[in-house]
């Protein structure tokens, strides 16, 4: 019995469910490796993931410091940016300004997608059926995760580019919208938490960039502004200083001229009143009795007298003469400016310049010949003086002609002419006046606004009649005067006067 007893009892205990062996330590320290190392990989994405948009955004940064003038380069950066690190089909960057819009940059359309896009008219306007409108409209971020889902999206265009999931950031200045940035993406429901961010900083750089480059506009234009403000001061200036040494030098030359005057008229009167007592002498010196050589000696001397005389008078009226011309010189404005047409002024002194040398020149003959423009229109001027300017000058061609024509002999076939035009510059005139005389050489040039520097004989000409005019041209209507010649052929005077001077 007890073998029995014991036989049934190992069979008992060999028919006993054998107990479940627990895992090693080997295989749960794998598993836990393996999670680590899943947790560090993507750990390790979202690092890269983080510094290549850090990278972006300091290279978009850096566009901007480089740029300050021009934001496209930082549109297009962002949109290279964008497409690039959220994986998209596209980037397109919208301006928005006077209720319409423009693209300013896009990245990564197919030839339909950017023939659609360049040819919807309904782009240019906003509305809802593309993502940029909308974010533009609701100054919000505007995600649509499946285009083909949303019924106000323009589904035809969603299929000619190849997206499904499209994201837009407004451009926000001030709260007001001028722009925005699209990603669109082949994947529904693709866009990140980190990638709509990235979307804003760019967004918020653009609206740096476009601010920066309107603040340096801004700073452009008044730094040219203050430079045209200091270079006019700086005119004025000038004038103001140089108007005030002509008007002391005036002063000096009109006392000196006044102070000259008085002598100068005894030695001419004295002058002419002792040629007449040589005359008297000599008539009362015929009754005398006087031999033949003392009477030859004695009308020698009396003779040599009188030519001294005759040039004391010659000289004293030559003196004379530039006293009043220094006087001329030295005078302040002879009117009060103001608007007058200036082919009349020009018209006006051809007809005093012609009636001069006709008066003083018996035979006097030159073609005058007159291109007036009709448009020259009105200056603002003094017109006395600045016709005594044209005068002066018309009087020189003149006598250039007529000193050619008498160079030239009775043979020649020269025929003197004068041709006087005039044009409208905008804001300026122009008159000129050209000859075809004996021109003149390059040192003759150089000096022949210098006063009392003249080529004319001995009582022909005092040198101040072309300083005069360049006096009233330059300095009183700060206008200019440019010479062309050439000896021999002719001299073309070219005077330009501003329609609005600034008189000091």
């Amino acid at each position: 019995m007890q073998r029995r007893g014991g036989k049934a009892k190992a069979e008992k205990v060999r028919r006993r469910p054998k107990a479940r062996t627990k895992p090693g330590k080997a295989v749960l320290a794998r598993a836990s490796i393996a999670k680590l190392d899943e947790r560090l990989r993507q750990r390790t994405r979202e690092l890269e993931e983080a510094l290549q948009q850090q990278t972006a955004t300091s290279e978009v940064l850096s566009i901007i410091r480089r740029s300050p003038a021009d934001p496209q380069p930082v549109f297009e950066a962002i949109v290279q940016s964008a497409t690039r690190l959220c994986d998209g089909v596209f980037s397109v960057f919208y301006l928005y300004d006077n209720d319409r819009m423009r693209i300013a940059a896009l990245k990564n359309f197919t030839p339909e997608a950017t023939n659609q896009l360049y040819g919807r008219q309904e782009l240019q306007q906003l509305n809802r059926s593309f993502v940029g409108g909308r974010a533009i409209l609701d100054r919000a971020v505007a995600l649509i995760p499946d285009v083909l889902e949303d019924p106000e999206y323009s589904r035809e265009f969603a299929l000619a580019g190849g997206w499904r999931a499209v994201l837009a950031v407004p451009l926000l200045r001030d709260g007001k919208a001028i722009g925005a940035l699209t990603v669109g993406k082949a994947e529904p429901n693709s866009f990140s938490e980190r990638q709509i961010q990235l979307l804003k900083t760019f967004a918020d750089q653009a609206v740096i960039a476009i601010e920066n480059v309107r603040l340096f506009e801004s700073v452009q234009t008044r730094t040219r502004e203050l430079a045209e403000s200091l270079e006019h001061l700086r005119t004025t200036q000038d004038r103001l200083v140089q108007t005030q040494k002509i008007a002391s030098l005036g002063q000096l030359t009109a006392g000196i001229a006044h102070e000259m005057k008085n002598p100068l008229n005894f030695v001419n009167n004295f002058s002419t009143l002792s040629a007449e007592l040589v005359d008297e002498l000599n008539d009362t010196l015929k009754g005398l009795p006087f031999s033949h050589d003392a009477r030859t000696q004695l009308n020698e001397l009396t003779e040599t007298l009188r030519d001294n005389l005759e040039k004391v008078v010659h000289h004293g009226r030559r003196a004379d003469a530039i006293v009043k011309n220094m006087l001329l010189h030295s005078r302040e404005s002879s009117s009060e400016h103001r608007r007058v047409d200036i082919n009349g002024i020009v018209e006006e002194s051809l007809k005093l310049a012609w009636h001069g040398a006709r008066a003083q020149k018996q035979g006097f003959e030159i073609a005058i010949e007159r291109t007036l423009d009709p448009t020259a229109g009105e200056v603002d001027v003094f017109p006395q003086d600045v016709t005594r300017a044209l005068l002066n000058v018309i009087v020189n061609g003149f006598y250039a002609a007529s000193k050619r024509k008498t160079e030239a002999g009775s043979g020649d076939v020269y025929e003197p002419k004068l041709a006087a035009s005039t044009k409208s510059l905008g804001d300026r005139v122009e008159v000129k006046i050209r000859d075809n005389g004996t021109g003149m050489s390059p040192d003759v040039k150089e000096k022949m606004f210098d006063p009392f520097f003249t080529t004319k004989p001995a009582g022909e000409g005092t040198g101040l009649g072309l300083s005069i005019s360049h006096d009233i041209i330059v300095k009183q209507h700060a206008g200019s005067i440019e010479v062309e010649t050439r000896p021999g052929e002719f001299t073309e005077v070219r005077v330009i006067l501003p329609r609005s001077a600034l008189f000091v």
